[in-house]
Order: structure tokens, then sequence, then C-alpha cells
């Protein structure tokens, strides 16, 4: 099973904390070995970086703590491979231009036919089911709109797309425009919400701690949204399963939430990723 990283806040901030206990995950504490990628937004610019090679020792995730980039949207991912073969091509996040503004999107889980248009304007450069999903999705958006939408009409037809796409399979995915964070859950996926008053965290993959109200102003509030909880002393909300909700400025904005919602512990969800790992093999 993938997994996926994200954040939201109101005031540029690094994701160094929550990324060191992530990115062990890609070939430490656990075994997505088959490459890692993120994605910080930085006012209409994107830096990305892209490595092939396990998270855990990659030197290209050195940088991510040596840089301490700071930015208010962040998507990162590492990668248990189902489709497409170990490659940059294959990596996420994938990013696209949409209405004069990148989108950066990353994707947990396995989709079945998705197929392109003979009027597509986007097409996936690897060979990915993810990929093809975030093409469809830009392609369906473009043809609905031909300018940027409001938060609301863009979160109604996210939503639309999500629940057309996870009719073929498994979804989790995270989606940024650089002013909001969409995040689907198909099965796995949890947040918590910092703010004022700030207290200290300790990460479960690694043995550091942090003091947040030592390095943040009582202004700030920052959503970290993983596949699994980072730290082992705060309370993570778990989204629904095909919950969709979008993040801005470190908080939710917008929120569809299933009537009867359904929430899998760690093991069914693990379970039913390795059944959608094992179909696509």
């Amino acid at each position: 099973m993938c997994q996926l990283l994200g954040m939201n806040c109101n005031t540029p901030t690094d994701i160094v904390f929550s990324f060191e206990a992530f990115r062990r995950r890609g070939g430490i504490t656990d075994v997505h070995a088959d490459g890692f990628g993120i994605g910080f937004f930085e006012g209409k610019g994107i830096r990305l970086l892209h490595d092939d090679q396990p998270c855990a020792h990659s030197p290209i995730a050195d940088l991510v703590r040596q840089y301490q980039i700071k930015s208010t949207n962040v998507i990162a991912h590492i990668r248990k491979a189902t489709q497409g073969q170990i490659s940059l091509a294959n990596t996420h996040p994938f990013v696209r231009e949409l209405w004069g503004e990148y989108w950066l999107f990353a994707h947990n889980g396995h989709l079945s036919d998705i197929q392109a248009a003979a009027d597509d304007v986007y097409h996936a450069v690897g060979s990915t089911d993810s990929e093809r999903a975030f093409c469809y999705m830009l392609n369906q958006l473009r043809r609905r709109f031909s300018k940027k939408p409001n938060k609301n009409q863009l979160f109604d037809a996210i939503s639309e797309l999500a629940t057309e796409l996870r009719e073929r399979g498994l979804f989790n995915f995270m989606l940024s425009n650089g002013e909001c964070l969409l995040t689907h859950a198909g099965s796995l996926l949890f947040y918590i919400i910092r703010k004022a008053p700030f207290g200290e965290a300790h990460l479960l993959d690694d043995d550091l701690s942090v003091d947040f109200a030592a390095v943040t102003t009582p202004k700030d509030k920052v959503a970290v949204i993983a596949t699994l909880p980072l730290t082992a002393n705060e309370v993570w909300q778990q989204l629904a399963v095909n919950e969709l909700v979008m993040f801005a400025d470190g908080d939710i904005v917008c929120r569809n939430t299933p009537v009867m919602p359904r929430y899998l512990s760690k093991e069914e969800g693990l379970a039913i990723a390795r059944a959608y790992g094992s179909a696509a093999e």
C-alpha cells in the first residue's frame, strides 16, 4: 500500500518533522521501497523532488531536511508499485497546468479501465493508473469550466469525479492547486489540525519530538494528512470511507461525508490494499 502525506496551513511552514517519520516508511519501518516524491507550492511555482529509489535511504529525501522548504501546501508520496514499472516517470506526485496554475496530485490504490478520449488535452507520460486518473480528472474539469470555478463549484465537481472513479477500484488521493488541498479516502486517511495552544509531539516511526509552541506563533494553523498517523501522543481524526475534504488555510472548508460513515481499522485497510495489489500483479 502506497503512503500519502499532505500539509495545508495558513502560513508557510516546513514539513521536516512529519516527513522524517513518513520517509522511514519507505524502506525502514515499512516496505514502500519503489520510489518517492514530494511537491511544495511556493507562490505560483512548485518545487518537485522525485527519486525512484527507496525514500528512507534517498539523498534526495535528505534535501527536504537540509533545505527546510516552507510552503502552505505540500503533497508527498512513497510508492509500492502495483501498476507500472519502477521509474521516475511513474513516481508521484504528478503535476499539470490548468486555468493558468499548477495542480499537484498523488494517489494510493488501484484503478482499472480509465480510457483516454480523442479530444483529451492531458495525457499520461508514465504507465500508472494514478497518472491516468489525474489526467482524466483534469480533462473533465477543463470540459466543465472554461475558467477557474469558485471553491464550492470546484469541490462539487471533484466530489462527482471521485464518486465516479472510486467505482473502478481503490481511490485514496490528494490534489492541490496551491490554494487548497483536497483529500479523498477510499480506505485509510487520517488528519490532525495543529493550532494554539501548541504542545509537544513525538513521532511513531522515529525517536524524535518537537515542541510546536517553540516554533510557531499563536496565529498558526497547520493541517497534516497521512495514510496512517505519524505521532504517538496526539489525537488524529480519521476520514470515513468515500469521504472528500477540502482544506484551506489550515482548516476544513468543505466536506462531503457519507450519510452512514464507515471507518476501517488499520488491519482492514491494509488487507484491502493487499487484495488490490495482488490483483494488479
